[in-house]
């Protein structure tokens, strides 16, 4: 075999390091992976009760930090206070999230082709078609995410600074109807497709990009002679997804704050009212209450989900043939 032919056989880092969409076992990973992320939710989910309630607080419990939070939960509700929600989290979360990790991988694979041409870097080709794979992925999941949200995070703060109690899941689902009429669980729609999309968008971009400066650090983005071992592979991919979720909380925190104000306040106000208000109880730094449960919570959320979904579509990847 001469040398160019060798060459053009090596498979490049992104290639070893990898799973083509096309080449998985889609049942499986579906089913699989509905199971995995599932307990990832199960381990983060109460980082997100703390952080939704910082966010809604009013009087002296705006004083109070995450830690304060967390246990004056555990003092009045025990475990099962840091998982109100849960069950329509983990209901409404399987569906929406075959929707977005299908949006997700055939946006990134038709992007990826769309940039060759402009001959880019490695990196910046990676963020381009990973930002753009995240943003699509978003946009089409919150037709469904928005009514789990809407739902969830009322039940995370029933009973507390005045909020309304429920009985479940079913319970706020027939209050809103009655109230609003379907348009209530889309309450914040507009706020969470301004919040989510650019999210997911930063997220993926700075993922993707994050990923070749890692290798090109390790002196690894151009060699095609020697495959990486698994644990480097899975700890790059675990800096990746930490580096772009502490990225995307400190940029989407403050809209993340006003979109939950806007789904839990029953007095159904507007977003400007929401801001003004919070720049008259708090300041500026009104906006970001809850950025230490969200900035955890998106960093641990993120190195768990794609150490997830890389072994995953590792794990369901057909066998190639000979």
């Amino acid at each position: 075999m001469d040398t160019s032919t060798r060459a053009a056989k090596i498979p490049s880092l992104h290639q070893q390091t990898e799973i083509n969409w096309d080449n998985l076992d889609m049942t499986k990973f579906y089913v699989v992976g509905a199971g995995m992320f599932s307990c990832v939710t199960v381990a983060l989910y109460p980082v997100s009760v703390v952080k939704t309630r910082m966010q809604v607080a009013s009087g002296e419990a705006m004083r109070s930090n995450a830690l304060a939070t967390f246990k004056n939960i555990l003092k009045a509700d025990g475990v099962p206070g840091l998982y109100r929600g849960f069950g329509t989290v983990i209901t409404g979360a399987i569906p929406a999230r075959i929707i977005f990790l299908s949006a997700l991988e055939k946006t990134k694979a038709t992007s990826l082709r769309l940039v060759k041409p402009l001959e880019l870097s490695e990196s910046t080709e990676a963020a381009l078609a990973n930002g753009l794979g995240g943003l699509t992925a978003s946009l089409c999941s919150q037709a469904v995410f928005v009514p789990i949200d809407v739902v969830s995070q009322k039940l995370m703060v029933q009973g507390y600074s005045g909020h309304v109690n429920y009985t479940g899941g079913l319970d706020v689902v027939e209050k809103i109807m009655k109230a609003d009429g379907p348009r209530g669980l889309y309450r914040g729609f507009g706020l969470s497709v301004m919040t989510y999309a650019p999210s997911s968008a930063v997220w993926w971009a700075s993922y993707g990009f994050s990923q070749r400066v890692i290798w090109s650090a390790l002196g690894r983005l151009n060699d095609k002679e020697d495959t990486p071992s698994q644990l480097r592979i899975v700890g790059v991919q675990a800096t990746g997804g930490m580096i772009a979720g502490a990225v995307t909380s400190c940029v989407s925190t403050p809209l993340d704050t006003i979109k939950t104000r806007l789904q839990v306040n029953q007095n159904k106000p507007k977003a400007g009212e929401v801001v003004r208000r919070l720049i008259a109880e708090e300041g500026w730094k009104g906006f970001y209450r809850g950025l230490g449960p969200r900035f955890f919570s998106s960093s641990a959320w993120g190195t768990s989900m794609i150490v997830c979904y890389e072994y995953l579509k590792r794990v369901c990847a057909k066998a190639e043939e000979a």
